[in-house]
């Protein structure tokens, strides 16, 4: 297993870290607007008028995609990617803390996207009976998008300390 590491290097493991983290994000951000967007399209196709109701509750489980995009320039910034020395070489140990410093937005916003995006759909049906009653649909999203907050401040003061 070590030698595997050592070939892959600390650079590889904080690049693998910091592509999971956006990556599984955006995943759970896809599948989570998709499930509010499918939901959605019977109330728009009745009530047209309700769209931007419906649109506001299918935008709430993409906001782990950009979390996600926040760690990655955040892992990048570390690595000192953007900073006009070059990047800094790593050490296959610092490589690993990078990589599992990102595992709590990777695997929270995956999660909580999905979960949101659930959550969501369930509160079109909101918006289909109760159009006036529909902010309280967005409140228990907000509920879920607590934790992908959560799991992104994990992963900010873990990369803080990481090299």
């Amino acid at each position: 297993m070590a030698a595997f590491f050592e070939a892959f290097g600390g650079i590889g493991l904080a690049f693998l870290g910091a592509a999971l983290a956006v990556g599984l994000c955006c995943i759970g951000s896809a599948k989570g607007t998709g499930l509010v967007g499918e939901a959605a399209t019977g109330v728009i196709s009745a009530a047209p008028e309700q769209f931007s109701k419906c649109l506001i509750l299918q935008v709430l489980p993409g906001t782990q995609g950009l979390y996600g995009m926040v760690a990655w320039f955040f892992v990048l910034f570390v690595m000192g990617v953007f900073g006009g020395t070059g990047m800094q070489t790593l050490s296959v140990a610092q490589g690993l803390t990078v990589f599992v410093s990102c595992l709590p937005i990777a695997f929270g916003g995956l999660l909580s996207a999905i979960a949101q995006g659930r959550v969501a759909a369930a509160s079109i049906n909101i918006v289909a009976k109760r159009p006036n009653e529909s902010t309280k649909g967005i409140i228990l999203c907000g509920i879920v998008e607590f934790y992908a907050i959560l799991s992104l401040l994990a992963t900010i003061l873990l990369l803080m300390n990481a090299l």
